[in-house]
C-alpha cells in the first residue's frame, strides 16, 4: 500500500476506501438474491464529510495536543503512527509528484500541503488552515 494511501486509511477509517462489490449476473446495482431466490435491496452507505472531519479526526487521535501536525508532515505522520523517517518522506513524496525532494523544510511544507490536497481529491474536507 502506498504511503499515502495509510495516511488516508489512519484519517478516514479503512472503511471509507472505494471496495469493489460482486454482483451476480443479471442482477441489478444494489440487489442482492435473497434466502428464497427473491431480490433484497443493500444499503450502501457513502459517508459523507463536513469541514471539520479531518480535522476532528486528527484532534481525536491520542497525542494530538502535543503534536505540531497542523503544519507538520513529520508530525502528522507520527500523530496516525506512522514512521516519519526522511526514506518514509521522500517516498510519499515521489507518490504525490515530487522526485527532488531533499528533506528540507521548504519540502516539509510542500509536502505537508500536498497531503492535505490530496485528502480533499480523496473526499475529505480540509479546514483552509490546513492546507495552506
Amino acid at each position: 500500500m502506498s504511503i499515502f494511501g495509510k495516511i488516508k486509511d489512519a484519517i478516514f477509517g479503512k472503511a471509507h476506501a472505494a471496495e469493489p462489490t460482486w454482483q451476480a449476473p443479471g442482477q441489478q446495482a444494489g440487489k442482492t438474491a435473497g434466502s428464497a431466490g427473491t431480490a433484497t435491496t443493500t444499503a450502501t452507505t457513502q459517508r459523507s464529510f463536513t469541514q471539520a472531519d479531518v480535522e476532528r479526526q486528527l484532534e481525536a487521535k491520542p497525542g494530538a495536543d502535543k503534536l505540531n501536525w497542523r503544519t507538520s508532515i513529520v508530525d502528522l505522520m507520527k500523530l496516525i503512527g506512522l514512521e516519519a523517517s526522511y526514506d518514509e518522506r521522500k517516498e510519499l513524496a515521489t507518490e504525490l509528484g515530487r522526485t527532488d525532494y531533499e528533506g528540507s523544510a521548504e519540502d516539509n511544507i510542500w509536502l505537508h500541503e500536498q497531503v492535505m490536497k490530496k485528502l480533499v481529491q480523496h473526499g475529505g474536507s480540509v479546514p483552509n488552515s490546513l492546507r495552506d
